[in-house]
């Protein structure tokens, strides 16, 4: 493990051997700033503050050999190839800006706190508070029961039929807002579909009804434009037939009024070709007040439309006629999907009930190995009338983790009859107690290391010693790291580390060193006898010591 500028460390380089590891070291030496180094490696909340030198970078980083960790599907599912020996760094920049690395591949926290639920636990003092907890609780049945992929599937079903669960809610919310507007919209559709409106019709109707409304003056100006064309009396075309004869008798005594004749034929077959159309216009144009009726009507209509539905064109009354098509379509067709999703959630909610059903079972099947193991772990450890009991009752409703709800209940006399741990279990009782649930949840978790930060607070004498052998022997499956007070506890470990502070002219440091044999000694002598160390002490601490290397 590498740590830099972090708190009062400026720079530390450890390596924890296999088995149990001891921390010791004075009050306020710094082992709580070792156990924050780690939570922040492993995903904990990145703080500017931690900073020592606020002008450079905190690095903290620490390598886990994670063969037989089952992790390998979490690493996949992040795109982080999977290697025996696993190396995670975090990093804090003097502008607070965090960022993370498993293997060298960047991750977001949330990944980085997944990744570290399965390579450590650190148990601290307060954690166990958490034998009050349901969850918690529950977690303890799971970790050692083996479910196979039930579980697994169950959660998936779970969540499947909560998902639909979901949707139904929604689309029956939906369905009693669709049917509340369904007369409304409908009445407006029917409407809109009634007028048989057609895209463009309006720019129509406004010419058709501008030269219905004028048909008088429109005939009168093209009979007049006919008799100035073409009467028998004095016309245009009659004076261009005079002109055109004139300049052809012309051109018999002047050869250059020949193109000018010709230019007089072209005038007058153009203006004879005008005349024909203003007949044909001028008998087109009826005198019709029935459909000048019509068509006022029908623009009375679509003007209607337009204001009603607060809009300009035909075209948008179209598109809000195919809107309304297309949502009574839906209410009419939201009954059928109802009943089709519900028919799913039904379906899906049978399984739930019998994964749960099969998962309560596993559960029961373990408590009493559970039972019987920690009340054997708590009479090692000075509490022979202790009981503790493992309470399964079904909840009222499904969750992700079944229909069970799990109660631990203990007691400490012969006269008392186990109670909810909360109401009767004490601060060394609660220490005990939690100790022999982590050595049973060693045997079910393939967890690389466990940290107990003074678990043995309350605890002395035997009952110390022989915490210190079931924690020893928890080290044989997984490795231990122990932060301890407690001599009998630290000369149990495999190796043995200080956490000092060391002053200079400008700052203090936290430092820590693996301790050499002698070192080992005088450091338990010191926490027998205290900072001055007697024979005795020296005496006691190498017996101590021999006594756990047997």
């Amino acid at each position: 493990m590498n740590v830099e500028n972090y708190a009062l460390i400026d720079r530390l380089n450890i390596d924890f051997s296999e088995g149990m590891s001891i921390i010791t070291g004075e009050t306020g030496a710094g082992k709580s700033i070792l156990l924050g180094a780690l939570t922040l490696v492993l995903g904990g909340r990145a703080d500017v503050n931690v900073l020592k030198d606020r002008e450079r970078n905190c690095v903290v980083e620490a390598c886990f050999f994670v063969k037989n960790c089952n992790i390998e599907s979490l690493l996949e599912q992040n795109e982080i190839d999977y290697e025996d020996e696993l190396i995670v760094r975090r990093t804090i920049s003097p502008a607070g800006k965090s960022r993370a690395f498993i293997n060298d591949i960047p991750v977001n926290a949330a990944v980085l706190r997944d990744t570290g639920d399965k390579l450590l636990d650190i148990h601290s003092q307060h954690k166990n508070l958490l034998l009050s907890n349901s969850k918690f609780q529950l977690s303890v049945i799971d970790a050692i029961t083996d479910f196979g992929e039930l579980k697994n599937r169950y959660k998936e079903c779970f969540k499947t039929c909560k998902s639909e669960e979901k949707k139904l809610e929604e689309l029956l919310a939906l369905n009693s807002r669709a049917k509340a507007d369904y007369d409304y919209i409908k009445s407006r559709f029917d409407q809109l579909k009634q007028a048989n409106l057609k895209d463009g019709e309006q720019d129509e109707l406004e010419l058709e009804i501008q030269k219905l409304s004028n048909i008088e003056e429109l005939k009168s100006g093209y009979e007049r434009l006919s008799t100035l064309l073409s009467s028998d009396e004095i016309s245009i075309i009659n004076m261009l037939k005079e002109a055109d004869g004139l300049l052809k008798r012309l051109s018999l005594l002047h050869h250059a009024s020949g193109e000018t004749a010709k230019r007089i034929d072209d005038c007058l077959l153009e203006i004879r070709d005008i005349s024909e159309e203003v007949e044909r216009i001028n008998s087109s144009l009826d005198i019709d007040p029935e459909r000048l009726t019509v068509v006022e009507n029908r623009l009375n209509t679509i003007y209607d439309l337009l204001q009603k539905h607060r809009v300009k064109s035909v075209a948008e009354l179209l598109e809000i006629q195919a809107s309304y098509e297309k949502s009574l379509i839906e209410t009419d067709n939201l009954d059928e999907t109802i009943a089709a999703i519900q028919k799913s959630v039904n379906e899906n909610f049978e399984q739930v009930k019998t994964m749960a059903a099969q998962i309560s079972e596993l559960r029961q099947k373990n408590i009493s190995h559970i039972e019987n193991h920690v009340c054997n772990m708590l009479k090692s450890l000075g509490m022979p009338n202790a009981v503790f009991k493992v309470q399964l009752d079904k909840s009222s409703q499904y969750s992700a983790d079944g229909i069970d709800e799990i109660l631990f209940l203990f007691s400490a006399n012969k006269d008392m009859p186990p109670k909810e741990i909360s109401k009767v279990v004490s601060g060394g009782e609660m220490s005990r107690l939690m100790l022999s649930l982590k050595s049973l949840l060693v045997q079910g978790m393939a967890l690389p290391t466990i940290i107990f930060d003074e678990i043995d607070t309350g605890i002395s004498g035997e009952v110390a010693d022989k915490m210190g052998d079931i924690i020893k022997e928890m080290s044989n499956k997984t490795q231990v790291i122990n932060i301890t007070h407690l001599p009998q506890i630290a000369a149990k470990g495999d190796k043995h580390y200080r956490v000092y502070k060391e002053d200079t002219e400008t700052a203090t440091y936290t430092k820590m060193n693996k301790l050499s044999k002698d070192e080992r000694i005088t450091e338990i002598a010191k926490m027998l006898s205290g900072s001055k160390i007697t024979d005795a002490a020296i005496k006691h601490a190498k017996e101590l010591l021999k006594y756990s290397q047997n």
